[in-house]
């Protein structure tokens, strides 16, 4: 704020003692605000969806700035730390920022997710950036459309800040790395892995390069990654949430959601992510159709009178960490004084068994020949491989990826066509016998959800492929089709992060929100990554 020094001496001279006290500290409030619409002043470390739209909203900044802030973030720390989460930035981000801007400015109303920095995996289309899925296999080629998610995040009024490396083909739950661009690290601890495979999303929103991570989770692979980087992780009911335009690793389990900070953040997220698509039969359901704001669901007094089983048979074995074991008994005690009623432990039926008898079924080639066909790409787009085969017969995947290309290539009919079909969950007897034991269990013990570590281990070392993993996460949820979110509860020895799990029955994904939310809420375990501070502290 310009002020002729003549003027302002004049003024002073004929205000008495309080007028010059309360005319000075005026001109030092204006100038504070004056300051804070400056482009470098906005500070991404932590920021929420809500923090970013009243930002907008009380002009202390522009989206413009708010995306040059996160892009400043990924610029200085990414490369530099080796975390080597981000893969490409969006050339059209500022450009996209402008707009909202102008947006803003016109209509003076916000999108539900205005100007809110978004960092996809790898494995979402995107008709304005490569979708690699991991593979060089697949380097360069440019869908002809964006997934369902993708445009349901951009029409909310979103920016696709950036993709991020993910695990190849998504075939890792424990590490992430790819062909295209190595190896990403944990935000936390550059030492341990992030998990996989969505652990470039999962690491850069660890990390404040973006306020929504997208990943995909077909046994683990949103969930184990958030527990890992102290992030919020949903894997909803299969039939809520549409996997069209999401390069598939084996369908009938596979689902797509988001990694974010915070319990609010994944509801306003998951509000506009989920729903049905024409393109995809799997939401064909009723409860898909329906317009939820999953936003009522946070209460912090959601836990009140709730009953919770503790699934002891899933993580409280000889192979546990004992650090996870008692910091998981104190998310118990603090479940207890947010009003939850425990039941511990709970136990199913035959559990074991029946878990057993569910492992994955191999319909990769299958389902990735039909998204290849999809792509019907010529030219520069087009990626190295026509189908499944290809990948095989030009040796076109990492040496880490060898098992799990001869398990993907062994099976050669129909998914439909094998014994037992490959199929979803009422189609497939061995699921749908797990899925009616849990319910069965949960019914007759009065149980609202189950819960457990989402890993009874804490993250690996870099390059230690032998330790214990604990992985609790590919167990249940997507044999059954349940949802299950994941939320911190803690960090172990390293300021390593640990998971607390929550399972509910299909379609309780609300209630899984508000149990998250309030547990969330009495706790606060979260906090950011000492790795990666402000840059206004780096200076």
């Amino acid at each position: 704020m310009a002020i002729d020094n003549t003027v302002f001496i004049r003024v002073v001279q004929r205000c008495d003692k309080l007028n010059k006290i309360f005319f000075v500290l005026s001109l030092i409030f204006s100038s504070t605000l004056g300051a804070s619409n400056s482009t470098h002043l906005f500070n991404p470390v932590e920021s929420t969806i809500a923090s970013i739209q009243s930002a907008l909203i009380n002009h202390r900044s522009s989206c413009q700035s708010i995306t040059r802030a996160f892009l400043k973030r990924i610029k200085h720390y990414d490369k530099s730390t080796k975390l080597n989460s981000i893969i490409l930035i969006n050339p059209e981000a500022v450009n996209r920022s402008l707009e909202l801007d102008k947006e803003f400015k016109l209509t003076k109303k916000l999108r539900p997710l205005h100007c809110v920095p978004v960092i996809l995996k790898d494995n979402f289309d995107t008709a304005d950036m490569p979708t690699q899925a991991g593979s060089i296999a697949m380097q360069g080629s440019i869908p002809p459309d964006d997934a369902f998610m993708v445009k349901k995040l951009k029409d909310a009024g979103a920016i696709i800040l950036a993709k991020s490396n993910m695990g190849e083909w998504a075939f890792s739950a424990y590490n992430t790395i790819s062909s295209t661009h190595g190896e990403t690290r944990n935000a936390y601890n550059l030492q341990y892995v992030p998990a996989g495979s969505s652990g470039g999303s999962a690491s850069a929103i660890a990390a404040s390069f973006g306020v929504i991570g997208m990943g995909t989770d077909t046994g683990n692979s949103i969930r184990g990654p958030a527990s890992h980087l102290a992030l919020v992780g949903l894997r909803s009911t299969l039939g809520l949430t549409s996997r069209d335009g999401v390069v598939p690793l084996v369908l009938n389990r596979d689902v797509a959601g988001g990694l974010t900070r915070t319990v609010e953040d994944t509801a306003k997220l998951f509000t506009v992510i989920s729903g049905y698509d024409q393109a995809d039969p799997i939401t064909h359901n009723a409860k898909a159709k329906l317009k939820t704001d999953y936003t009522k669901y946070l209460k912090k007094s959601a836990l009140r009178g709730v009953r919770l089983g503790v699934m002891r048979e899933l993580y409280d074995t000889d192979l546990a960490d004992i650090e996870v074991i008692d910091i998981m008994d104190q998310a118990i005690e603090d479940l207890r004084r947010a009003g939850a009623i425990i039941v511990d432990p709970f136990d199913i039926k035959s559990f074991k068994a029946l878990s057993r008898a569910t492992g994955f079924c191999s319909r990769f080639r299958y389902d990735l020949n039909h998204y290849l066909s999809s792509l019907n790409l010529k030219g520069k787009n087009s990626p190295k491989i026509k189908r499944f085969q290809d990948l095989i017969d030009r040796n076109l995947f990492l040496p880490e990826s060898a098992a799990d290309m001869k398990w993907a290539a062994s099976v050669t009919i129909k998914p439909q066509d094998q014994h037992p079909p490959c199929v979803g969950v009422a189609g497939d007897p061995r699921r749908k016998q797990l899925l009616d034991a849990v319910v069965s269990a949960m019914d007759k013990q009065n149980i609202d959800a189950i819960i457990y570590p989402t890993w009874s281990n804490p993250a690996r070392r870099i390059g230690d492929n032998d330790s214990p993993h604990g992985d609790n996460s590919p167990i249940i949820a997507p044999h059954t089709g349940q949802p299950a979110i994941t939320v911190p509860m803690g960090f172990a020895t390293g300021d390593l992060p640990l998971g607390l799990q929550f399972l509910a029955r299909p379609f309780d994904d609300g209630k899984l929100i508000a149990y998250a939310y309030a547990y969330e809420q009495q706790t606060l375990h979260r906090h950011s990554p000492k790795v990666f501070p402000s840059l206004r502290e780096q200076k």
